[in-house]
This record gives structure tokens, sequence and C-alpha cells, in this order.
């Protein structure tokens, strides 16, 4: 396996990030599944980045550029965390 690198991580946070923005473009009970719904444009050409400070409270930290905002979101943080479940432990 090779060692990280700031253009991989950088990478897999822009994916990341396309996760954040469809969950916030499509509303609660909305029939797309995170699959096929449409990602939304920020129109914000930094790198977004997206993490959960605290699963079990559904709290996830949106960074763009040097702004930060907290969000309180169960089902986004619980989908995040099964996603990093499923890895494989490096």
């Amino acid at each position: 396996m090779s060692k990280p690198s700031r253009r991989g991580f950088l990478a897999a946070a822009g994916a990341g990030a396309a996760a954040v923005g469809v969950a916030a473009a499509v509303p609660r009970g909305a029939s797309a599944s995170p699959d096929t719904a449409p990602v939304a444009r920020s129109g914000h050409t930094e790198p977004l980045v997206a993490y959960v400070r605290d699963a079990h409270t559904g709290e996830v930290a949106v960074m763009v550029g040097e702004q930060e905002v907290v969000v309180h979101d169960h089902d986004l943080a619980a989908r995040i965390a099964r996603v990093a479940r499923s890895l494989p432990a490096s």
C-alpha cells in the first residue's frame, strides 16, 4: 500500500464533499437515494472537507477554504461512519 499524500487526501475529501452536497441538496424524506441524487454546485473553488466530529450526536464539521461550519445531521454522520467502518484497516 502506498503512503498517503496530500493530493490523495484532497481527492478523497472532494468525494466526501460531494456526499455533503448531496445531503444538503436533497430534502429529508425525498425519494432520491444518495447514489442517484444530483450533486449541488457550491460555487467555491477551494477544497471542501467534511468530517464527523461526533457520530453519536450527528455533529459534522464542513470546511471550505478557511471557513468552518458545524452541522448536526444524524443521517449524514451515520452514512459517513458506515463507509469508514467498511474500509480495510491500515
